[in-house]
């Protein structure tokens, strides 16, 4: 009796994602596109609003009372500085939305993808689980007959042996 043992490679569940891998990094993969994109990132956070917060308020109290007279009172560079800072963050935001929903797309149908796979894949399976079903009822009706046919040989050579017993043992007896 032998066995075989099946050797399967593993399954690359990235597969279908694979074609889409060149929307991973939102700016590139360069240091400066890694940068852009933790930037942006960083824009929304609670840390960065509260280290605005700190500086702007920092920036006010230096100069209304009178320990640093940089910007004085209605803080044109301050204003300068927010209208810089945004002419950045915001275009850098919607380039990084953009890309995210591009990701998201290529990511959604990866996953239909994968989903259909799965599907046709599962489809086979009851395919094949139907045919062996059958198979296996075929053989059952086979292995029926077959026993139904022994039960009848049985018989039958059971009342052949008993046809000759008593005949041989008629003969021993007429022959005495």
């Amino acid at each position: 009796m032998t066995t075989e043992t099946k050797h399967t490679a593993p399954v690359d569940h990235l597969r279908f994602h694979r074609p889409h891998a060149h929307l991973a990094p939102t700016f590139g993969t360069d240091r400066f596109a890694l940068r852009a994109e933790a930037f942006a990132r960083f824009f929304g956070t609670p840390t960065f609003l509260g280290a605005q917060t700190l500086i702007v308020v920092v920036w006010v109290c230096l100069n209304l009372f009178g320990v640093a007279h940089f910007d004085l009172y209605p803080f044109i560079l301050l204003n300068l500085a927010f209208s810089l800072q945004s002419a950045y963050a915001a275009p850098l935001i919607l380039l990084a939305q953009t890309r995210q929903a591009a990701r998201d797309k290529a990511q959604s149908d990866a996953d239909a993808q994968h989903r259909e796979a799965l599907a046709v894949a599962n489809a086979e399976r009851q395919a094949q689980a139907a045919q062996n079903s059958a198979q296996l009822l075929e053989l059952l009706e086979q292995n029926t007959r077959l026993t139904e046919m022994t039960k009848t040989l049985t018989e039958r050579i059971e009342s052949l042996t008993s046809e000759m017993h008593q005949h041989f043992v008629g003969k021993a007896q007429s022959s005495r």
